[in-house]
């Protein structure tokens, strides 16, 4: 037959020894809520730092931008949009100087032999290929080129940008071939790199308009 088992009341007259038990689950129940307490405020701090600075910052890393003064001055300079020169800066360099194994050089990644044209082209006597090195200069050189581009193709955006990835010789074979350059379309284009290369410079280019519209001049 089973016995039937006893319980132990505890009362304000508990023996010392059970006193100190409860003390210790006592003092184990507030540790674990201030550490939930802690954990909550860590998070709440978290989302205000996502949200604020620490988000800017995550932008900054994911979607760089270098050198704003100078692509607004030749955004205006040239008539381009500040959002497209800063889309083909991150693509070519990622606003990283540095020069390729083909030998084109700096932020907007150009070729001494077409900075020698554009120089010969826009009175710059002086230059010589180490200028390259110099942001104002690169980007100068390079938005010259783009606009260039542009103009050649008509006003069209899409063939300006392939061909500043894959050259005109290149490019003028697609134009041909899709009836016209405001006939081009991505789909137009037989090279996946450079395909690839022109669909990724507009989605940067609407992203640096959404992120960056204060830095960029549009407001």
């Amino acid at each position: 037959m089973s016995q039937t088992p006893t319980y132990t009341r505890y009362t304000a007259n508990a023996p010392r020894s059970e006193g100190r038990g409860g003390g210790r689950l006592r003092a184990t129940v507030r540790r674990r809520r201030r550490i939930a307490l802690l954990v909550l405020a860590a998070l709440a701090g978290g989302l205000v730092l996502w949200f604020g600075p620490g988000q800017k910052a995550l932008e900054e890393l994911t979607l760089p931008l270098r050198h704003e003064d100078i692509i607004r001055q030749q955004a205006r300079l040239k008539h381009l949009d500040p959002a497209l020169i800063a889309a083909v800066i991150y693509q070519e360099s990622k606003f990283r100087p540095r020069t390729s194994a083909a030998g084109a050089k700096g932020l907007m990644q150009i070729l001494p032999s077409t900075a020698k044209a554009i120089a010969k082209r826009s009175g710059g006597t002086a230059f010589v290929p180490s200028d390259l090195a110099t942001p104002q200069v690169n980007i100068s050189y390079g938005t010259y080129y783009l606009r260039y581009l542009i103009d050649h193709y008509g006003g069209s955006v899409t063939p300006a940008i392939a061909a500043y990835n894959a050259g005109l010789t290149n490019v003028d074979g697609w134009v041909r071939k899709a009836g016209g350059a405001k006939s081009l379309t991505t789909s137009d284009i037989p090279f996946p790199e450079t395909r690839a290369y022109v669909e990724s410079v507009f989605q940067h280019q609407k992203d640096y308009r959404a992120h960056y519209a204060h830095e960029l001049g549009y407001k």
